[in-house]
């Protein structure tokens, strides 16, 4: 089963694979992209909507990851629907594959290069400059912004 991200409709993906979306995917759409939607689903794709306790696994994910605060509902949504469908989660958001692939959801790309490996964000304070692991609102030593940093 592949789950597919709008990123899927507007690149006009083909597969020969069962394939599932979540209805949120589908009012990202516009337009040829949104039928396209509409037709696969006329043909037989599945729209599955994700048990609660799923997404918020996914959530917890996300936050263990440090990519929270860039994944939208849709995102987390369809990547729930993809961990619990134990399907291929077709998308070329770099957040989303590296979510999906932390819980080990199998990830393809379209017209991206998928991820090379697995991240874990830190985030860094612009004021002082101390690091953490976990995102927060504010530094909580100074108050000043933080940003997401690449631990690499």
């Amino acid at each position: 089963m592949h789950v597919l991200d709008s990123s899927a409709f507007i690149h006009e993906y083909h597969t020969d694979n069962q394939t599932a979306s979540i209805p949120m995917v589908q009012s990202e759409l516009e337009g040829e992209h949104a039928f396209r939607f509409d037709a696969m689903e006329g043909a037989g794709m599945h729209i599955h909507i994700p048990a609660e306790g799923t997404v918020e696994k996914v959530t917890r994910a996300a936050g263990e990851t440090g990519d929270a605060d860039v994944l939208s509902d849709t995102d987390t949504r369809l990547i729930a629907a993809a961990f619990e469908l134990s399907g291929t989660l077709v998308t070329d958001d770099y957040a989303m594959q590296n979510v999906a692939d932390h819980l080990g959801v199998t990830v393809e790309a379209i017209a991206q290069d998928g991820i090379s490996e697995q991240r874990n964000w830190t985030f860094q304070c612009a004021g002082c400059g101390r690091e953490f692991d976990e995102q927060k609102d504010r530094c909580p030593i100074c108050g000043s912004d933080l940003s997401r940093k690449n631990p690499a």
